[in-house]
């Protein structure tokens, strides 16, 4: 019977949750229950009842026609399970791309308090005295390469069917179930990465009250710090943070989704 349940669970899921479908879909299933045990009783195997029973009520059209429902149908894409991985390869993806290139960006800021400083302590020497021009370069390297990111993850977002996990979309229930699992596996992780992230943009700031308790000419080195553990706090939101917002998407319940109540 759990075969036929499910195959019940799929025949209705592109339909509209009213109460009149949802009675027809209790009456269907009784009636299958009732030739399922009648099937089993006169000696008929479970695959042969099971067969059987799909066979005389498996038509969802002819049903709808028999109870004079007349649906609306649409034609919003029907998500495949490739495309629902791809999708969040995709996702995970540009997380990667873009926490890195916003990681680069401020490591790029860093270094130019940084340089001059372990110049002024005597670390660095034998440079000419114009390296804060110098200091330049590598600045506008590092935001290169992140605009490069920029650029990558975002052409590779606009992406063809991508796109459409965003807007309207039909999700099969074994997917929805599928993505509801991982999206549970996956929630204990984002908790923790959301801990770690506060954490870390909460304790930034003592770097520089350490470096100024120890050497009031070394709070640059504190400035240096909080902008690295601000680096690595902004990667974890938006690596772990756009992971979540995928799986969200995908079953519809998410601030980014809009509301769909033919999505299943």
């Amino acid at each position: 019977m759990e075969t036929i349940m499910n195959y019940l669970d799929n025949m209705f899921a592109t339909l509209p949750k009213t109460e009149q479908i949802k009675s027809i879909k209790e009456d269907l299933l009784s009636n299958m229950e009732d030739k399922y045990n009648e099937l089993k009783s006169s000696g008929k195997s479970e695959n042969e009842a099971i067969g059987i029973v799909i066979s005389e009520f498996g038509n969802i059209d002819e049903l709808m026609k028999e109870f004079d429902i007349e649906l609306e149908r649409d034609e919003l894409p029907i998500l495949t399970e490739d495309e629902v991985n791809n999708y969040l390869k995709v996702n995970k993806k540009w997380s990667i791309f873009f926490g890195t290139g916003v990681l680069l960006c401020l490591l790029g800021v860093a270094q130019l308090i940084l340089i001059p400083q372990l110049i002024a302590d005597g670390f660095i020497t034998g440079l000419s005295e114009d390296i804060d021009d110098m200091l330049l370069i590598p600045l506008f390297l590092l935001l290169a390469i992140a605009t490069a990111m920029f650029t990558y993850a975002g052409m590779g977002m606009s992406f063809g069917k991508y796109r459409s996990v965003e807007k309207r979309f039909k999700l099969p229930a074994h997917l929805r179930k599928s993505i509801e699992n991982k999206n549970d596996s996956f929630h204990p992780t984002y908790t923790l990465s959301v801990i770690v992230g506060v954490v870390l943009s909460i304790l930034s700031p003592i770097a520089i009250f350490i470096e100024s308790a120890i050497n009031e000419n070394a709070s640059s080195y504190g400035v240096v710090f909080l902008l690295i553990i601000v680096s690595i706090a902004t990667y974890i939101f938006i690596y772990f943070g756009w992971i979540k917002m995928s799986y969200d998407a995908l079953l519809n319940i998410g601030k980014n989704s809009k509301p769909n109540k033919e999505n299943i």
